[in-house]
């Protein structure tokens, strides 16, 4: 199959645009852009210098992606939006270049963006994560893999959430999200453990079980986060997900969510 890109796109002679290229009229692809293999671009798209599409991506209309960094502290200095392998970037979504902190903005493999979702300057998205509609994610957020973020939810910079874990939507994130967990509300609190999103990757039951057992003791037992991983690595089995939730918290510089709904608005599901 040939490279299929309209007459009406506006490509810079030094971008490289790899095989099986698509591009759609009125998109314009400036220069320091590189093109994955088999990739989309949709009608009026934007790709900016420093852009690195990978291979079997797909980006819709009015997209825009490696515009410089919304940073008044960002001077013009050499940085790059990195994107993996077979991601989608619905309509409008922006992705902003990094600045001095990281030079880098990067998305995962087999990530989803909905339309109209922000990610800030030197974010980091992982693989397989979903991010809905309306997402607004400030800079230097870190989103590990296999996370989903529901609609219109705000993510305030320099926070992470961990792996597997499920943001509701309309939720406003001030604090780490810990791994696994399903956080909801403004400001988001913990309403228990993703166990649908577990259940949907395969973890047994022991494992979920276990899972929860850790944030049982995070929870409900009214120890500070110090107190309750010492009390994990003492009296819990060792195991990757214990191991992966404790170093979640000891690393959290913002300190993880520790407030909780009330018991009579978690749902049986997310317990």
């Amino acid at each position: 199959m040939d490279q299929l890109i309209s007459a009406r796109a506006e490509i810079h002679p030094e971008a490289i645009i790899g095989k099986d290229v698509t591009i759609e009229a009125f998109a314009k692809i400036d220069r320091d852009v590189v093109i994955g293999d088999g990739t989309w671009i949709g009608a009026n798209a934007t790709i900016y210098p420093g852009a690195r599409i990978g291979k079997e991506c797909k980006i819709f209309t009015g997209a825009v992606i490696a515009a410089v960094p919304q940073d008044l502290k960002f001077r013009g200095e050499y940085s790059t939006v990195e994107i993996g392998n077979n991601t989608t970037i619905r309509e409008y979504v922006t992705i902003n270049r990094g600045t001095a902190s990281k030079g880098y903005t990067k998305v995962g493999n087999n990530t989803l963006l909905m339309a109209y979702c922000h990610l800030g300057h030197d974010t980091e998205v992982g693989n397989n994560c979903v991010i809905s509609n309306s997402v607004q994610i400030a800079g230097e957020v870190i989103v590990e893999d296999w996370a989903i973020i529901g609609g219109a939810s705000a993510v305030h910079q320099f926070t992470r959430i961990g792996a597997h874990a499920m943001v509701s939507g309309m939720a406003g994130v001030l604090s780490d999200v810990a791994p696994y967990t399903k956080v909801f509300g403004l400001p988001a609190a913990y309403i228990g453990i993703n166990y649908v999103g577990l259940k949907r990757r395969s973890f047994t039951k022991e494992q979920i079980e276990a899972i929860h057992d850790t944030y049982r003791i995070l929870y409900q037992r009214g120890m500070n986060s110090s107190q309750a991983v010492e009390y994990i690595n003492t009296y819990l089995p060792q195991s990757e997900e214990r191991d992966a939730i404790v170093t979640f918290i000891k690393s959290s510089p913002r300190g993880v969510i520790k407030n909780s709904f009330k018991k009579s608005a978690v749902t049986e599901e997310s317990m």
